[in-house]
């Protein structure tokens, strides 16, 4: 069968199941229910300077690991140099509001169940994964996109690049991002402006963290609100993580499936 017959049959039934589960939201909305059970949780203690001081942290952590790195630093070690500064942003970031009086559960690891939550994240990537993907491709029309990861993996298409990739997309940059973005800022935000406005922000700020890829911080604007809304809701980021881990895997999933497809004609 034809590559391109394939992957518009598979769209179409991502795009089946996403309209399938976003009926089920909307039902639950005009019954006056939430798309997404509240669970009981604690709000933050952290107030702006802290949240200015937890950014600080993971820019110092960049600067540092960034320093560390030889110039010109190839693609490999900056891959790898930006996972450990995260990394370490994060547990930093962590210790430090520890350290100012928040509360562990506020940190947002608590987890309800691990069937629960999974639940969540698939639930919800497969509402929005065919939406997204449909966008970043209209974008991708008017401004290609652009990723030095990417042409990172067309050079070196090896195991050894494709687990440092995947360990930065799949694991370090979902625990961060979510951590930063959902929680310090957004759990900040709900405190004082309410949940709305707290999403708004916190999902425009990760959108346009990603700015320097083409257009494709826009879809990620609308991703930052579909994690945002799961992160208001639960109390947790685990579900955001979960959700970020799958949407970057299956991101990475499609460059290596087309790598692999104009290898295929290449030859």
């Amino acid at each position: 069968m034809d590559d391109g017959i394939l992957a518009g049959i598979l769209f179409g039934v991502m795009g089946m199941a996403s309209a399938s589960i976003g009926a089920v939201v909307i039902g639950r909305v005009l019954r006056g229910a939430d798309a997404v059970d509240v669970r009981p949780h604690p709000a933050v203690s952290w107030n702006g300077s802290d949240l200015l001081s937890v950014f600080l942290i993971g820019i110092i952590c960049q600067a540092v690991a960034s320093a560390a790195v030889p110039r010109p630093a190839a693609v490999f070690d900056q891959i790898a140099t930006h996972a450990v500064a995260m990394s370490s942003a994060t547990c930093l970031g962590a210790a430090y509001l520890l350290l100012r009086g928040a509360a562990p559960d506020s940190l947002g690891f608590g987890i309800g169940s691990w069937r629960r939550d999974l639940g969540l994240a698939l639930t919800t990537l497969v509402l929005i994964l065919a939406p997204l993907l449909a966008t970043a491709g209209l974008l991708d029309r008017l401004v290609p996109y652009e990723h030095p990861v990417i042409d990172f993996l067309h050079a070196h298409d090896g195991l050894q690049a494709i687990l440092l990739v995947s360990v930065s997309a799949v694991v370090v940059a979902p625990v961060a991002e979510e951590f930063f973005f959902r929680r310090v800022l957004q759990g900040w935000l709900e405190r004082d402006l309410g949940g709305p406005i707290a999403i708004t922000v916190s999902s425009l700020a990760f959108g346009l963290a990603h700015m320097g890829q083409g257009l494709a911080w826009i879809p990620l604007v609308l991703f930052g609100a579909a994690a945002g809304y799961l992160a208001r809701q639960t109390g947790s980021i685990i579900p955001g993580i979960l959700l970020h881990a799958l949407f970057n895997a299956a991101s990475l999933l499609l460059v290596l499936a087309q790598m692999a497809g104009q290898s295929a004609t290449g030859s």
